[in-house]
């Protein structure tokens, strides 16, 4: 009713469920599918995943209530041009049709906030698991010197906690320096925050 409503948009089917999707679609050949996810016998997503695997598929616009990360990683992941929550203005969601008609995606904010979220979160753990892995190729003792430089200790301060001699720190840094092709002790404390280590 919200959709026909609109001078520009027609609809054209209906389907119960997932599993009449790709028959309703192959009558109806719609430029578009609004996709419920949760739907008995074949949720949304196995439908989408079907229909986009065909050949010249329509778009696919995924409504929900739930805004779970691994819902909307999997229904774009499946090739979904939009993710919209069921709470959207209807004056929304008739724009995110046009939107999507127009060769455009169209993610809801509370989406697009949860996904910027979770790529920050990746690239923190990407970033830490280099970190760590540089830190691991150093020796013991090149790792306690890293550590330290990244809680903001002198030579003479690593000297002390570490029971050597200020020359030994500063061969110690040298190698550490070399080993893992950085320039000064700012990046190694960079590192060693990276690593979750300071």
């Amino acid at each position: 009713m919200l959709l026909g409503g609109a001078e520009d948009i027609a609809v054209v089917g209906e389907a119960k469920d997932g599993s009449e999707v790709m028959d309703a679609v192959a009558a109806a050949e719609p430029d578009i599918v609004l996709m419920d996810i949760r739907m008995p016998t074949m949720d949304g997503l196995a439908a989408t995943e079907l229909l986009r695997a065909q050949d010249d598929p329509p778009e696919v616009i995924v409504l929900t209530t739930f805004e779970a990360d691994d819902y909307v990683l999997r229904a774009l992941r499946a090739g979904a041009s939009g993710f919209l929550l069921k709470d959207t203005p209807p004056s929304d969601l008739v724009r995110a049709v046009r939107v999507i008609a127009a060769g455009d995606p169209m993610l809801s904010p509370a989406i697009t906030r949860r996904l910027i979220g979770h790529v920050a979160d990746r690239a923190a753990d990407d970033r830490q698991r280099n970190a760590r892995n540089q830190l691991d190729s150093l020796s013991q003792r090149e790792r306690e010197v890293a550590i330290a430089i990244g809680l903001g200790r002198s030579n003479a301060e690593i000297s002390r906690e570490l029971y050597m001699s200020v020359a030994t720190v500063k061969a110690h840094v040298s190698r550490v320096l070399e080993k893992l092709a950085l320039n000064n002790r700012v990046q190694i404390a960079l590192l060693a925050h990276d690593a979750g280590e300071v």
